[in-house]
């Protein structure tokens, strides 16, 4: 494969700088979608990295559907494995699947989709005689899940009330973490935030996914939230071998609590980093 007659200069350095920490800055356009899978493909074929030793990490199955098509079409040959190209909570699914035991659930754990969560606010609210007329369970769904995306506890949204309606946000979130707790489930959110959890409180199984994966990149980087950067530091304990990419001006999931700082700071969280600007298709 001859890379640069099918890149342009910027997308063929950030092809080959595989070592190290890599940050891509890539507007709409710059194809960076390309860069991801022909990287992938460049670490199989040229550096002769074992597939299953790369994670690349996405934040919708259709991107990551994209980049499986791709790489799949790009390789010259069969491979025994497959490089993980995954969203973020897919890959936290695969890793609770098998890790979740050390914080006292089992393997077999629920995943509560929108309408299971809502169903537990309702029951909770019944119980604590919350009146829907005074907050609606769609809102106090809505308040968890963005208190969970920021990082907050019911005792955080506690402490920062400011009227009635949020107290009883607080006490029906202590509430339906109890319920989850009791059901052996996790929300979507706790996806994230239990993978972290995991790797804090154990860090010999953060070191083994990172052992596994010495080579980690992330598409849309500037959307991530404060549980996916933990996350990718996680996965990146033993190693520096990161490289993300995206676009320091857009976010579109900051109601998920995606942080720019994350991007914008990268350069400090990496001191080794080398920067490229994707400018042109």
């Amino acid at each position: 494969m001859d890379l640069a007659k099918l890149l342009n200069p910027q997308q063929l350095e950030a092809v080959q700088t595989t070592e190290g920490p890599v940050l891509i800055l890539a507007g709409a356009g710059s194809g960076k979608t390309r860069v991801i899978t022909y990287r992938v493909t460049h670490l199989i074929e040229n550096r002769g990295v074992r597939p299953e030793q790369i994670l690349a990490v996405t934040f919708t199955n259709k991107a990551a559907d994209q980049m499986k098509f791709r790489v799949r079409n790009l390789l010259r040959a069969p491979r025994s494995g497959d490089p993980l190209i995954s969203t973020f909570h897919s890959l936290c699914v695969r890793i609770l699947r098998r890790e979740i035991g050390a914080l006292n659930y089992t393997r077999e754990f629920t995943i509560y989709d929108e309408a299971d969560q809502l169903q537990v606010v309702k029951a909770a609210m019944k119980d604590l005689k919350v009146d829907e007329r005074l907050v609606t369970p769609k809102t106090i769904q809505s308040r968890i899940s963005y208190a969970k995306n920021h990082g907050k506890t019911a005792q955080n949204l506690l402490d920062d009330s400011w009227e009635p309606s949020w107290e009883y946000t607080a006490n029906v979130f202590n509430e339906y973490e109890k319920r989850l707790r009791k059901s052996n489930a996790l929300d979507f959110d706790d996806l994230l935030i239990k993978t972290v959890e995991l790797f804090d409180k154990f860090p010999p199984a953060a070191e083994k996914y990172s052992t596994r994966f010495p080579y980690v990149m992330v598409d849309e980087y500037q959307d991530t939230n404060r549980q996916q950067y933990l996350l990718v530091r996680h996965l990146t304990r033993v190693h520096d071998n990161v490289c993300v990419v995206g676009d320091e001006d857009q976010s579109i999931y900051s109601w998920r609590g995606a942080d720019i700082q994350n991007i914008l700071s990268f350069e400090k969280d990496f001191p080794r980093v080398r920067i490229i600007k994707l400018e042109q298709n």
